[in-house]
Parts: structure tokens; C-alpha cells; sequence
């Protein structure tokens, strides 16, 4: 082989597609330049709407007196759902438990009533108020204690998974304990909030612009309430300032009043809610309350579980039963149970209904688990991270590979993962100097913790497992790629334009990523479970393989060589002794009449589900990592400080380095703020008093890790064929910040000698680790 040839086939080999190329967005972030939905110029006659909002947790709707808010000056038109065309329901998933606009029966304090539509949107905001609603007030209950406490109906069928003999198996572990652990909750808080914008069009036409992570069923959702099929609804998104699964059922609502709107009264529709609006009306993630009982042995090794994972769902299914069902999916994080059984109970309660949220249910199924070898290890005496080690899955043939819903895990790497991050992060001569430290400080008490991840990656709805992908090539060779994934922020349009470069041999620059459109790609999934990057890349492949196809047909015709001898290279196509530059080549082909357009689908292989029996192969192949966390705790205020973090993260062979590494640093961040400082709360009239920035607090630049070490497990490679053998990288990461809440539990722990499990709930404010300090004080 020659050093050209050499050269060559390093280059197909590396490729744009497993490079650190920015992303496409990143200087547009940074100048303020890109265009979100609220920066697109203005339609002539834009009109703006409003919500009318129920001040009432639970009510019936006696009379609506609208007469006030429809005299404002500005104001256009006022509708509730008597005037929805269609059906007045936006529920995700058929279920028809909710009503776009509420009208007889209120279920939330910040329930929508009405709209508002107004010349402008202040003017449609302050008419709102004027509204004269009389109720009847029924009882209400806003958390968990209360559905329990009043025989609360389930929002949807909860499900089971059960395997081996643990009820008869329970009695005879060695050691038993049970226990309860509190989960909280959690806003979105997406930089840019819900938006739509409905144009009408001709007939029964209707084109809106939502930020949503769903198009499909946005389009779905519009055409139900306006009683239209779905191609008389084009739904485009470019771009969205974040959505974190926020965005995936949520935005449903607003770009139906839009649409509705707009085909009322023949102009554009703007509906953009404050923040405070905003977060009362859209739900959020799942707060639980597990309960759990472990039977285990002298060692620590995991005999029996059985726990059950209830859920504050809220006033509607929506996604409840999914966030659910992939709980008790988590419930065994990266540890095998010889016999086990799950349960969930999914909650109504007279709160927004709860919804997608990163992780979708995994964190708090996982967080539970944490807590059972957390228990353990105070029971026994041990370290924690000896008790992880024990009880981790085994590689196939060790009997230890089967889960919870009866898949096997074939691609086990957590013990590597784990062993290399304690080495590299030197947990063990930390700890040990931790420990030496608390016992002669007064006041202020470290700890350290290692933890595991390990997530399943698929919708856990078989058919949402598909992606299509539409490639054009134009005559001067550039290229246009629609898929049906939406970019968040995320970088999904950068990685997919990747893997189209890499597969033609161009520069990315090569590539023009356009918008999502419901008018070029159908039936599209939402960009949720972190299958963007699987799904939609390999739907752009085999696009890019069929065009590929047809060009080695012509040319091997053309010059009468063998296919073989058509190679793409860097920029250009060679074709036996030639080289050609790859715009001239496509000219030729378009002049020979060679289709330069395709679409590309994939369906995820291999996986199926049975969730009556609880059995299946829910997920195509599991993502790995670790977090090593120390922190530091003043026991006289409660107050923290995240000392050092150190991350190892598998995503396989990573399709973009660096927005992987972004992917895994935000993650844990958001983690962090989930476990520590994100409270929401509602008051005893149902009202929540979280709803904005002065109120809620996320975490700022300034809580990050002083010392934030992150690597991704570069020897790593999918088992499955991916697309690159690459991995899924947006919620994986988001549980590594499970280790900081371990880790604040040992520093509480340390003031009663580490003698028992402080059982510290989430999320651990400061009042909390305070509280938890005191009851240490009196052990």
C-alpha cells in the first residue's frame, strides 16, 4: 500500500463522524444571532393570546362570566372549550383525561379556562384577569401523603415486574430491613419557554411553528382539536432553548389555542406564556415515595427486594404510566436481585399533570436502589462502594445477567467502568483521609461517594423505536438533510450532519441542516429517550447508502469498472485510476439522470415488550458510567459545598467528543440541582409557590464541582450495531449526580460515627442535611 492509499483510508476511517466538530448553533448561542420562534419577523395582523387560569385546586365550574375581559380594549376574541371546533382534549395518549380548556370541572390551581386573543400581548395578559368565575370547591390533596390518605384513584394501570420467589424467599435472608425514601420533583426551566405560532393557510390549512420536541403529535393534537386530518397541519421547529422532556407533550396546548385562533379568525396567532404562567400550567418531573424491604446476607449480598414506587402523577395521565414503568426498569440500577418485586402507583392528585423529564422516571428508580445498598452498607459496617461491587451484574454465564423484567444484560461493563474511576480518582485513600478528617473537625464534615449508572436505552413503546430521513444532493454537490429529530440545544443536527459528511467523505460545512417539518418527514417520534442521535443517524445513513448505491451503479457503468473500484474519498470519488472532485462527480450523475434524493428509514432491532406479563427486551443495549463525589457540609448551618467531582462516562465510540463531554458535564449539573437544591412546594390551597426564578432555585455556574474531572470511556464500543458503535448521551449522565447525594449522606452520617443510615431524602437542601445532622446528634 502506498502513503497516499494510506493516507486515504485513515481518513475514511477517522472521518467527520467521530470528531470534536462544534456545534452548528454554538457561535449563533453565543451572539445571540440564533433564531428561536419569538425572533422570527413577525406575520402582518399577528395577534396575541392568553390563558385564563382557575384559581381553584379542585372545583366545579358554576358560571363563567367573560363579558369584562372581552370589553378590554385590544381584545379580539375570547373562547373556551365550547368553541373548541373539534374535541376539547390534548391528552398524549388517547386517553381523553385532558381537556384543552377546562368546563366544567377545575382539577389544578392554574388550570386553563379560556383564552384571551388581543391585539397585543399585554393587552390579552391583563384582560385575562378581569374574568367572574363562580365555583363549588371540592376536596383536594397535592401530594403524595394525600392520594394515599383519600384512597386516590390511579391515573393509569400500574405495572409489576416479578421475578423468582420473594415472597417465600424474603424469610429466609439472613437479614432483613425495610424503609422509605422521599423523591422530589422537578421543573424544566428550559431558557426558552413554551411558544407557538399558528398561520392560517388556504381550505383547511394550518401552519405552526411550537417549540416541541414532538412535531408529530403536535401536528396530531392540532388537527384533533380542529377537527382537520393531519396533512392539512405542517408543524416546523429549528431550533428550541432547551426542553429536558418539557417539551414533549407540553407545548400541546398552546399550539392548539394557536391554531384554533387562527383559523377562527383568518390571522397569525402568537402564544407565549411567562415564566410564572408557564410553570404553573406545564407539568413536571414525578416526585415518589418508595418503599422498600431487602433481604440480604452477612456480606451484603442482595437476596430479595420488594419496594413500591408511588408517584405524584397529577390530575391526568399524560406520560405517567411510561415515567413509571421505566422506574421499576431502574429499580435494580446496576445490581442483580435474585428475587425481586416491584410495583408502582401512579398517583392522581389535584396538581398539574406531571410529565417527561430527562431521565424519564430512571433517576428515581435508581435513586431508590442507591438508597437499599446505602442501608445496607451502614447495616453492616462496610463502605459503601464494596457493596455496589458485590452485588453488580455478571457477565453471561455467571447467573447473574437476568433483570428485574427478565432481559439480560450481554453488555455489562459497569465493573470496569467502576474499577477505573476508583483508581483514577484515588477513592480509596480519599475516603480514608475523609474519614480521618471528620473524626477531629468540629464543625464541618466531608464525604465521598462512588456511584454507578447503568440505563437502558429505547422507548419502552416498541413503536416509537423509528426514524425516518430525507438527503437531497444538488448539482453543484452540496447537501440538504431533514430528519425527524429536533434540536434542543443538544447538538442532534451536528451528529447527524456528521454521520451525512462521513458517509459521502464531505466537509460538514457540505451539509445544510434545515428545520424539522412534519411537511418532509411523517410519523415522527419525539426526540425523547435518548434515542436522537440512534434513530435519526441511522435513518440518515441508509438515505445517504441508497444515493450512495445509485453513484457507484453510474460510475462503475460510466468508466466500466467494477463497483469495487468506486471509492469515496475525502472531497472526491475515485473511480479506478481517476480521481474526481465530488461536486463535478454528482454534476455527471445528475447529467446521466441518477436520483439524488432519498429517504431514509430505521426501526430499532431485537426489542419487544410485554408489559401485562412484565416481561421482554425493552431495551436495545444499556449505557455505563460512574461519579466519584466529595463534598463538604457545615453541621451548624446545613450548608454545602460540592468539593471535587470525577466523572468516567461510556457512550461508546463517540460520534462528537466534545458535545458528548458538554452532553455529560450539563447532565450531572442538572442532576445535581435535582438532588440538592430544586424544591418545588405547594401551599394547603394547592397553589404552587415555586413558580419562578426568585422562588426556584436551579443550580448556578458558581454550584458546580470546584474540581470537575470528566472523561468518556474512550476503549468503549457498542456491542449493537449503532450507528459508529456510538452510544446515547442525554439522560445516562444525568444520574452520576446521584454520588453527590451519597455523598452529603456520609458526611451526615459521619456525626453519628457512621453507626446508621441517615436516610437523607431528596432533594437535600441545606434544611434538610441540617435536620438530618440533628437527628445524627441524637442517635
Amino acid at each position: 500500500m502506498d502513503k497516499s492509499t494510506f493516507e486515504d483510508r485513515k481518513a475514511i476511517i477517522a472521518g467527520p463522524m467521530h470528531g470534536s466538530q462544534r456545534h452548528d448553533s454554538a457561535h449563533k448561542h453565543v451572539t445571540g444571532t440564533a433564531d428561536y420562534i419569538d425572533d422570527i419577523p413577525e406575520p402582518a395582523g399577528l395577534l396575541h393570546g392568553a390563558l385564563g387560569l382557575a384559581d381553584r385546586a379542585h372545583a366545579e365550574i358554576l358560571s363563567i362570566d367573560l363579558s369584562a375581559v372581552a370589553a378590554y380594549p385590544g381584545v379580539v376574541w375570547v373562547f373556551t372549550g365550547k368553541n373548541v371546533p373539534g374535541v376539547n382534549d390534548v391528552s398524549s395518549n388517547g386517553s381523553h383525561d385532558e381537556p384543552l380548556l377546562a368546563e366544567t370541572l377545575v382539577q389544578f390551581h392554574g388550570q386553563p379556562i379560556f383564552a384571551v386573543i388581543a391585539e397585543t400581548r399585554d393587552a390579552a395578559r391583563r384582560a385575562a384577569r378581569l374574568a367572574k368565575i363562580e365555583y363549588r370547591d371540592l376536596p383536594h390533596w397535592s401530594d403524595i401523603d394525600g392520594a394515599l390518605a383519600n384512597g386516590s384513584p390511579l391515573v393509569i394501570t400500574p405495572m409489576t415486574l416479578h421475578r423468582g420467589e420473594p415472597e417465600t424467599e424474603m424469610p429466609n435472608a439472613a437479614m432483613r430491613l425495610r424503609g422509605q425514601m422521599r423523591i422530589g420533583g422537578q421543573e424544566h426551566f428550559y431558557l426558552e419557554g413554551h411558544i407557538a405560532v399558528a398561520i392560517p393557510g388556504e381550505d383547511d390549512e394550518v401552519t405552526v411553528w411550537s417549540s416541541t420536541q414532538h412535531p408529530s403529535e403536535i401536528q396530531h393534537i392540532v388537527g384533533h382539536v380542529l377537527d382537520i386530518p393531519s396533512n392539512a397541519v405542517t408543524v416546523n421547529v429549528r431550533r428550541m432553548g432547551g426542553g429536558f422532556g418539557g417539551k414533549e407533550t407540553q407545548g400541546n396546548q398552546f399550539a392548539a389555542l394557536a391554531a384554533i385562533a387562527a383559523k377562527k379568525l383568518g390571522r397569525a396567532i402568537k402564544f407565549r406564556p411567562d415564566r410564572d404562567e408557564d410553570m404553573s400550567a406545564t407539568g413536571k418531573r414525578h416526585d415518589f415515595l418508595v418503599d422498600y424491604e431487602v433481604g440480604f446476607d452477612a456480606e451484603g449480598r442482595i437476596h430479595a427486594v420488594d419496594a413500591t414506587y408511588a408517584a405524584r402523577c397529577g390530575f391526568s395521565s399524560d406520560l405517567s404510566g411510561p415515567v413509571t414503568d421505566r422506574a421499576l426498569f431502574h429499580a435494580d440500577s446496576s445490581y442483580f436481585y435474585p428475587h425481586v418485586h416491584l410495583q408502582s402507583k401512579p398517583l392522581k392528585t389535584h396538581t398539574v399533570s406531571n410529565t417527561a423529564f430527562r431521565g424519564f422516571g430512571g433517576p428515581q428508580g435508581m435513586l431508590g436502589a442507591e438508597r437499599v445498598i446505602e442501608e445496607i452498607a451502614y447495616a453492616l459496617g462496610k463502605d459503601p462502594l464494596d457493596i455496589r461491587k458485590l452485588n453488580f451484574y455478571g457477565q453471561p454465564g455467571s447467573g447473574r445477567t437476568l433483570t428485574p423484567y427478565h432481559q439480560e444484560v450481554e453488555d455489562n461493563i459497569i465493573a470496569r467502568v467502576v474499577e477505573e474511576l476508583e483508581e483514577t480518582a484515588e477513592y480509596r485513600a480519599r475516603r480514608n483521609a475523609i474519614i480521618a478528617f471528620n473524626r477531629d473537625s468540629r464543625y464541618i464534615r466531608k464525604g465521598i461517594a462512588l456511584t454507578p449508572v447503568k440505563f437502558g436505552i429505547s422507548f419502552t413503546m416498541t413503536a416509537f423505536n423509528q426514524a425516518g430521513a430525507l438527503v437531497h444532493i444538488y448539482q453543484d454537490g452540496s447537501i440538504h438533510l431533514n430528519h425527524g429529530g429536533t434540536e434542543m440545544g443538544q447538538g442532534l443536527y451536528t451528529k447527524v450532519a456528521q454521520v451525512l459528511a462521513d458517509s459521502f467523505q464531505v466537509d460538514i460545512d457540505r451539509v445544510k441542516i434545515t428545520a424539522t417539518t412534519t411537511a418532509k418527514v411523517p410519523n415522527t417520534s419525539a426526540t425523547a429517550a435518548s434515542s436522537g442521535s440512534d434513530l435519526n443517524g441511522m435513518a440518515a445513513y441508509d438515505a445517504a447508502r441508497q444515493i450512495k448505491e445509485r453513484l457507484v451503479a453510474f460510475a462503475a457503468e460510466k468508466w466500466n469498472v467494477p463497483p469495487s473500484d468506486v471509492v469515496f474519498l475525502p472531497n472526491r470519488v475515485r473511480v479506478g485510476e481517476s480521481e474526481i472532485p465530488f461536486p463535478d462527480f454528482i454534476k455527471q450523475a445528475y447529467f446521466a439522470r441518477v436520483q439524488l434524493s432519498a429517504a431514509g428509514f430505521y426501526k430499532t432491532p431485537k426489542i419487544h415488550w410485554d408489559r401485562k406479563a412484565g416481561r421482554g427486551t425493552p431495551f436495545y443495549y444499556f449505557a455505563y458510567g460512574a461519579a466519584c463525589t466529595e463534598v463538604s457540609i457545615d453541621t451548624l448551618t446545613g450548608e454545602y459545598l460540592i468539593d471535587r467531582t470525577d466523572i468516567l462516562h461510556d457512550v461508546g465510540r463517540s460520534l462528537n467528543p466534545a458535545i458528548d463531554l458538554g452532553q455529560v458535564e450539563g447532565a450531572f449539573v442538572q442532576g445535581m440541582g435535582w438532588l440538592t437544591t430544586e424544591e418545588l412546594w405547594w401551599d394547603d390551597k394547592g397553589r404552587l409557590r415555586t413558580h419562578a426564578p426568585s422562588t426556584y432555585k436551579i443550580p448556578l455556574a458558581s454550584d458546580r464541582p470546584k474540581i470537575f474531572n470528566v472523561r468518556l470511556a474512550e476503549w468503549s464500543e457498542n456491542t449493537e450495531a449503532t450507528i459508529g458503535r456510538s452510544k446515547a448521551v442525554g439522560e445516562p449522565p444525568f444520574m452520576l449526580a446521584i454520588s453527590v447525594l451519597e455523598a452529603l449522606s456520609m458526611a451526615v452520617a459521619s456525626v453519628a460515627d457512621y453507626k446508621v443510615c441517615p436516610r437523607l431524602d431528596a432533594p437535600a437542601t441545606p434544611e434538610r442535611v441540617l435536620m438530618a445532622v440533628e437527628r445524627m446528634k441524637r442517635v
